[in-house]
Parts: structure tokens; sequence; C-alpha cells
């Protein structure tokens, strides 16, 4: 079975880990403790947040300061534009930000939300029957 794993510096690791859960990631507590948190965004796909501690006994480069450039993107494909919605107003009212206004481009609309550390995600949903064919 293939997993894929994300791994972020944070701060704060359980107020992070309260920022992703207000997302609709579950905390597998089995995976974490005080310095890391293992979110569950599917079967398949985990976000583990890390203090930046525990997070540079892995690395042997300096952590990049999201707040003021851009380490990576993430992408979450959701459902449906509702939820895509619901999902931006949690992340902003959790205390996310808002960098760019929404997008739409017809058959994909999406949002982006920065969480506490400046990480990106976009929140998308794509309607591929309305997908341009020319």
């Amino acid at each position: 079975m293939k997993q894929v794993f994300i791994n972020l510096p944070v701060k704060d690791v359980n107020r992070s880990m309260d920022f992703y859960t207000k997302l609709g990631f579950i905390n597998n507590r089995q995976f974490s403790d005080d310095s890391g948190k293992c979110m569950v965004w599917s079967e398949h796909i985990f976000l583990m947040i890390l203090s930046h501690e525990k997070f540079s006994t892995f690395v042997n480069k300096p952590i990049a300061d999201t707040k003021t450039n851009v380490a990576g993107l993430f992408a979450l494909s959701l459902d449906s534009l509702d939820q895509v919605n619901e999902m931006a107003e949690n992340g902003l009212k959790a205390g996310g930000t808002e960098p760019i206004p929404a997008q739409d481009y017809g058959f994909m609309q999406k949002m982006n939300i920065e969480d506490y550390d400046g990480h990106t995600w976009e929140l998308f949903f794509m309607d591929m029957s309305k997908f341009p064919t020319e």
C-alpha cells in the first residue's frame, strides 16, 4: 500500500493540531507525542506536524520561514464547492489567513488557506464535465 506523509515544521504543535482538526483532519494518537502530531486526511494521506526541534532531526538544512517565503504548496481535492467553502471558512475561523482571493476556472474552483506558520493549502473542487474540450 502506498501512502503519503507530509511533514511540516510548526512553532506550536498543539495550536497547529487544533487548526488542522478544525479543517477536518483527525489526530492519530498512536503516532503523536508532545513534539509531533500525526494528522489523518484519508487512509493513505497523513500530515505530520512537528516542532522545529523534532523536524530538524530529519534534515540538514535550515527550516524556511514560511511566513515570508513559500516552501511548498499543498492541494486537497474536495467533493464539492460547498466543502471547499466550508473548509476554508473553518480555517479562517481557526485563525488561518486567505493569502489570495478565491479563483474560479470554470471546471475548477479553489481557495487558499495559510496556517499559523504560513504553510499554504489549496482547497479545490474540480468538475471534469465542465472541462473545456478545445
